[in-house]
């Protein structure tokens, strides 16, 4: 025996008309000891359709005034129900999809507990729970096996509950699977604000903290090994090089270091020869030798050097073409053709300043300065044009230099690794992203097998900061080259087993291509008309009725839909103890002005 609330009296294509019986207008429903809830819209019945249950959501209700019935002198409308059908059951299995349609008259009845459970829940995830169905208060497992092999995102305004849910994901999975996962995937948490820093997602002996700061100089760093730091796509990166000139000009700095690397000391020695080849030049260039002058006081030469080099000027003559240097006495000389003279002026001070080892970015910027003098000195390269991108290594090499550490030791040795960019520079934090997202990808892609024997996944909250195709402070080039990087990662990736994961209050800020490839979709209350107008271009598995509960969804609530999700679901996610929570709190006034 069921309970049954009505009948078909209408099939339209997949819209089919219910005539609703009078018990249909009731809340709730006992029967045989159970608790059944009543019609109501975005609720599931059930038509009987031969030995067949056709599952069905209710999407509207209406009374026809059209056709009334009359119950002696009272006259009555007829309750009508639009349901859409959504799958069925086969032998107490759901199946999503619409292969069955019911047939005028049959019976319409409702769900127990148990049924509508099984619409959601995946039987092989019993204990993936972070959450309950919002209006039935069912709990629901998620299908973890689907959702972590997808590249999903996690949307909503501030104040939704988005981080909640990002972290309750991932806690559920570290609290029940950290053992298995341990040694075969590796999860990279970029974190904006510093939220995940404490005890957050696992403990902290389980995680690597990395907190980079420009603000001071901390020991916390990022790692990049010798090989991946010198590589003209890594800086091109850093320094937002344009791709016509510039990087063609950083991969001559970097072939030229690996041509001689092998010679001791061979930037002592790149830099001795730049002097003399300046100011010994038969072909003599004041630009070179302006340049020169900006590397003596770079690599705190001497005063003395520095007084010498501004005593240089350029003579030209009828068989002579030369720098010349005029001493105090108002005597001079040909450097060109006086190699003694040269040696004994310039020799010992120019050695002294090529005794020093820059390291890392103050040896991008010294040998930098020296392949614009050579190229400079050949006619070889257009000053302007590489102008900017050494004005930016001189400005923003201190910046990198306090979050990133050039060498070859491995820190990223536990399976969560949570990098904090909260205090870091704006211009650091939208830049050193990308950075670490091609650092990760490159390392993964290289030692992974095929098919894929390990995983990494990326976890970008505020993914808004460094995926946005908004900015207007940064040239078009360099924001394409920003996205496509992302692009490539979250198209490509999942063949190595790399996965993104991102959470933002803007989607529609984010690059278009970025959102389309997510497979799965966790969206909290969004009001704003672009980001409801881009869930409903892009998301072609969120129906219009789940659509239109997104302004108005209560805090922690979420629509889930995707690949992985038969239908869309309406949850209200668990909230966290207060000290699993993500450091991203609301203020209590009533306690902070008590």
């Amino acid at each position: 025996m069921t309970i049954t609330i009505g009948e078909v009296i209408a099939v339209v294509g997949v819209d089919v008309t219910l005539r609703a019986f009078e018990n249909s207008n009731l809340e709730t429903h006992f029967y045989n000891g159970k608790r059944y809830k009543g019609v109501s819209i975005r609720e599931f019945i059930a038509i009987e359709h031969g030995f067949r249950d056709i599952v069905c959501i209710i999407e509207g209700e209406y009374l026809d005034e059209r056709n009334a019935e009359y119950d002696g002198a009272q006259q009555r409308y007829i309750r009508k129900l639009k349901v859409r059908p959504i799958g069925y059951f086969e032998a107490e299995d759901f199946k999503d999809g619409i292969k069955f349609l019911p047939k005028i008259s049959d019976s319409a009845r409702l769900l127990s507990e148990a049924e509508i459970g099984r619409i959601f829940e995946s039987k092989s995830s019993k204990d993936f729970a972070i959450g309950t169905l919002l209006k039935e208060g069912i709990e629901v497992s998620l299908p973890w096996q689907k959702v972590f092999n997808t590249h999903f995102g996690i949307f909503g305004n501030t104040g939704s509950g988005k981080s909640n849910t990002l972290t309750k994901l991932f806690t559920v999975l570290f609290d029940n699977k950290f053992d298995e996962i341990s040694g075969k995937s590796n999860f990279i948490f970029l974190d904006f604000n510093g939220e995940y820093t404490a005890d957050q997602l696992t403990s902290v002996d389980q995680k690597n903290v990395i907190r980079l700061s420009t603000r001071k100089n901390s020991e916390d760093k990022f790692h990049l090994p010798d090989t991946e730091f010198w590589d003209a796509e890594t800086l091109g990166i850093l320094f937002q090089a344009t791709a016509n000139t510039q990087r063609p000009f950083l991969r001559r700095v970097i072939s030229g270091r690996a041509k001689f690397l092998s010679i001791p000391n061979s930037l002592s020695r790149y830099i001795v020869s730049s002097f003399k080849k300046v100011l010994c030049s038969k072909e003599p260039k004041l630009e070179a030798l302006e340049l020169l002058k900006a590397l003596a006081r770079n690599l705190d030469a001497d005063q003395s050097l520095l007084s010498d080099l501004n005593k240089v000027s350029l003579r030209k003559g009828k068989d002579i073409d030369s720098f010349h240097f005029v001493d105090n006495d108002n005597t001079w000389k040909f450097l060109s053709s006086d190699d003694a003279f040269y040696a004994a002026r310039f020799g010992d001070a120019i050695n002294k300043i090529s005794e020093s080892s820059p390291s890392g970015f103050q040896e991008l910027l010294v040998r930098s300065d020296l392949q614009i003098i050579r190229d400079v000195l050949h006619g070889s390269a257009q000053y302007e044009h590489i102008h900017p991108l050494l004005r930016r290594i001189d400005a923003m090499k201190d910046d990198f230099a306090k979050v990133i550490s050039v060498s070859s030791e491995v820190i990223y040795t536990k399976t969560v690794t949570v990098i904090s960019l909260r205090d870091c520079r704006q211009e650091v934090k939208k830049i050193l992203p990308i950075l670490i997202a091609k650092h990760f990808y490159e390392l993964h892609k290289a030692r992974v097998s095929s098919p894929p024997d390990s995983t990494m996944h990326v976890i970008i909250d505020e993914a808004h900061n460094i995926l946005s195709q908004q900015s207007i402070r940064e040239a078009e080039s360099w924001k394409d080259y920003r996205l496509e990087l992302f692009e490539e990662i979250i198209k490509e990736g999942r063949k190595f087993g790399m996965f993104i994961t991102l959470a933002s209050q803007r989607p529609a800020d984010i690059s278009p291509t970025i959102i389309s490839q997510l497979h799965n979709f966790f969206i909290h209350r969004l009001v704003n008309d672009r980001d409801l107008a881009l869930l409903e271009n892009t998301i072609s598995t969120l129906d219009s009725v789940s659509r239109s509960q997104i302004p108005n969804l209560p805090q922690g609530a979420c629509v889930i839909t995707g690949t992985t999700f038969d239908i869309p679901m309406l949850v209200q996610v668990n909230r966290l103890p207060d000290n699993k929570k993500p450091d991203s709190r609301d203020v209590d006034l009533e306690e902070l002005w008590s």
